[in-house]
């Protein structure tokens, strides 16, 4: 079970730090990959979100109504179907947009320290499988190939 453990360790410990790192642009290490993927692409579908992040629908329409809040994103009618939305990020949300890539960025070389190039290339290639082997067993239709 030290594959769990460590997996555990390294969740919980980064989310702390990136969490400390982004608390100073009013926002978390729950919402920071929504904020940067709606500023990398302006008007993408909300319902788009679920098969990027693997997250439950329910915790994307909470996390995305705390940055429309903040006013970091806004949220449009889509014209072709009115039942869902269109996602922008706020003149805000872009002004930070670089400063939390940078955090993520350096967060990731933390996180990555000591390994090699060719070591690092190998353990994203491990995690995405480990990734792609449990969203299987869970029967998780995936939406968007894992890239990173």
């Amino acid at each position: 079970m030290k594959v769990l453990k460590w997996l555990s360790v390294a969740d919980r410990f980064y989310k702390i730090y990136l969490d400390q790192q982004l608390a100073p642009f009013g926002i978390n290490s729950s919402q920071y990959m929504f904020l940067i993927k709606i500023c990398d692409s302006p008007g993408i579908l909300q319902d788009s979100l679920m098969g990027m992040f693997y997250v439950h629908p329910s915790n994307i329409v909470r996390t995305l109504a705390t940055l429309e809040k903040k006013e970091m994103l806004t949220r449009l009618p889509n014209d072709q179907d009115r039942r869902t939305w269109k996602l922008y990020p706020t003149d805000r949300a872009l002004s930070i947009y670089q400063e939390i890539r940078t955090v993520c960025e350096n967060t990731e070389s933390i996180l990555l320290q000591g390994l090699s190039e060719a070591e690092k290339s190998l353990f994203m290639d491990l995690l995405m499988q480990a990734g792609k082997n449990i969203t299987e067993v869970l029967h998780i239709e995936r939406k968007e190939e894992f890239d990173g």
